[in-house]
């Protein structure tokens, strides 16, 4: 990988934040799997330590979050009959805020469901920002305690709670249940109504299942290690943030967020490694 020059790697890095396979992105480039890997693993590495440092003092006024489930080496209730499953193998929930107005993602984190990652991710999310901030969450007992111990009262947080009927006719597999309403509860502060929301997260989620092929549902796209998985969400976010121009903003999240002065291009991701 280091005999490589920066276009190579800007162009194996194109080919993975478009959606494409470690494997596909290794026969399209005509590099080696080994070589894929190495890349992602430095330049994800590089793009989580920059964006950490680089993403503080943001100017978000509407903040909205939620949490994107994904799996490392075999779903949960696979493990146990699983070969050779490393410790942290089943089921892993992405944690991720977005700025409705700015479109930036300022923070996410790995790890599971419950109340000691849902506190690790608001507290980071609130050292980043500089105003008070309306804030949109779904029904998750586990926000209540984490954003009330993250902020305290200095924020308009409010859940939208939805509620699923049956799935269309048949109920099959695979069948998604059908949303038949939401109610919206404001829980701390004076939450805008007109403001409670989570359709801009919800639309992040879809970026990342169609822009990193280990989140496409119903295939075999998985991750095996959860540190590569950390690196992939890591360089999606790079390339989110800094690197692809919002159709809505016509700039990049970062220039909206002031924290850019110019779109990113491939070259410079590959060279933060």
């Amino acid at each position: 990988m280091n005999r490589l020059d920066i276009s190579k790697r800007a162009q194996i890095i194109g080919l993975l934040v478009e959606g494409n396979s470690l494997r596909a992105a290794s026969r399209l480039a005509d590099v080696s799997i080994n070589t894929v890997t190495k890349l992602l693993v430095d330049v994800g590495r590089a793009a989580a330590e920059y964006q950490d440092k680089t993403l503080r003092k943001l100017p978000c006024n509407r903040v909205q979050v939620d949490e994107i489930w994904s799996f490392v080496y075999a779903k949960a209730k696979n493990v146990a009959g699983a070969k050779s499953a490393p410790d942290n193998a089943g089921d892993v929930w992405t944690w991720t805020a977005i700025c409705a107005d700015t479109k930036i993602v300022p923070t996410w984190h790995v790890g599971s469901r419950d109340a000691e990652c849902a506190l690790t991710f608001m507290d980071d999310l609130a050292r980043r920002l500089t105003n008070r901030v309306q804030l949109t969450s779904d029904g998750h007992k586990a926000y209540l305690d984490a954003v009330d111990g993250a902020f305290g009262g200095d924020i308009d947080y409010s859940m939208l709670v939805k509620i699923y009927g049956k799935p269309w006719e048949v109920e099959k597999r695979y069948s998604p249940m059908v949303c038949t309403g939401a109610r919206k509860q404001p829980m701390i502060g004076n939450p805008d109504p007109k403001h409670i929301s989570t359709s801009y997260v919800e639309r992040q989620n879809l970026n990342m299942r169609m822009s990193m092929r280990r989140f496409t549902r119903l295939t075999n796209a998985f991750s095996k290690k959860i540190e590569n998985h950390a690196h992939a969400i890591a360089l999606h976010f790079m390339y989110y943030n800094f690197g692809r121009i919002h159709k809505t903003l016509r700039i990049t999240p970062a220039m909206a967020a002031g924290v850019a002065q110019h779109v990113w291009s491939l070259e410079e991701i590959a060279a933060l490694a």
